[in-house]
């Protein structure tokens, strides 16, 4: 059994998916940031000081504080402000990655093009002889 898990843990596509899983956990920490810590509070320059961070609809009276964290820990909140901010998150991850098929894509298409305009392969000696003697019969059958 620890055998045939090796196999499995070692083939490539598994190697490749792990790699793809932490690369992929390690820019979901990088888009969070950028949206937290760059995106977030331009916006709410812009928009007058506002911290979506904090924006939450209370569903409980025993809720008094005026913070999403606080609130949180005294009752029922709907924190629609940090929804707003993974919304922000996820539509970056998926432009980003939008973008990097885009040009993986268009990679591809400039090396099939490449590949289209390589000359075709000598004729096989055999091929050219056999064609050269149907030529000849062909000239023996006019005379």
């Amino acid at each position: 059994m620890f055998e045939e898990f090796k196999k499995f843990a070692l083939r490539g596509n598994v190697v490749d998916l792990a790699i793809g899983v932490i690369i992929g956990a390690a820019f979901g920490r990088i888009v969070t940031s950028l949206v937290g810590d760059v995106i977030m509070p331009v916006i709410g320059y812009i928009s007058g000081g506002l911290d979506f961070s904090n924006y939450f609809i209370a569903l409980s009276d025993a809720v008094t504080a005026t913070n999403y964290a606080d609130a949180k820990a005294q009752g029922a909140v709907i924190g629609y402000g940090a929804f707003i901010t993974i919304a922000l998150n996820f539509a970056i991850i998926a432009w980003v990655l939008f973008l990097v098929v885009k040009a993986i894509n268009k990679a591809k298409k400039k090396e099939d093009e490449k590949a289209g305009e390589t000359p075709p392969p000598a004729t096989p000696e055999d091929v050219a002889l056999l064609r050269e003697i149907r030529d000849l019969l062909a000239e023996r059958k006019e005379q």
